[in-house]
């Protein structure tokens, strides 16, 4: 959708609830096990995502860039759920929330442990996290 190349990085294991960015949207998953998706971008990053996607510039973190940011956490959620329920596993997803500023916290629902899956982009650093329950 923003004409991005995308290089994933080395998932590893969150010890805290810092968002590793200034723009995040967070997914509650239920269904066959219970827990959360979330994605976090820069704040220059979602700028230059959203730009790529409406075809003009975006100067600021407002409600466009906002629903933007949910609307491509409900892209990503959605793509895993229909890849897991492949496998077996029935997963429904909820409305996605969005939190914008700098050290915002994401706190997931699942009590497992948090996996953190960094990506490198054209336009700046993404991340997702996935945690649910054993």
């Amino acid at each position: 959708m923003a004409q991005l190349k995308v290089t994933p990085g080395r998932p590893y294991l969150k010890d805290n609830s810092d968002a590793p960015g200034d723009v995040s949207a967070i997914i509650g998953i239920t269904g066959d096990t219970e827990g959360s998706l979330s994605i976090t971008f820069s704040a220059d990053s979602i700028k230059e995502v959203v730009s790529r996607m409406l075809g003009e510039e975006v100067m600021e973190i407002n409600d466009d860039v906002k629903d933007a940011v949910g609307e491509l956490a409900n892209i990503i959620s959605g793509d895993a759920r229909r890849e897991l329920e492949e496998k077996g596993l029935r997963l429904q997803g909820s409305i996605p929330t969005v939190v914008a500023g700098p050290r915002h916290e994401i706190k997931h629902i699942g009590k497992g442990p948090t996996i953190a899956i960094p990506f490198e982009t054209d336009a700046g650093p993404v991340t997702v996290e996935v945690c649910f329950n054993r």
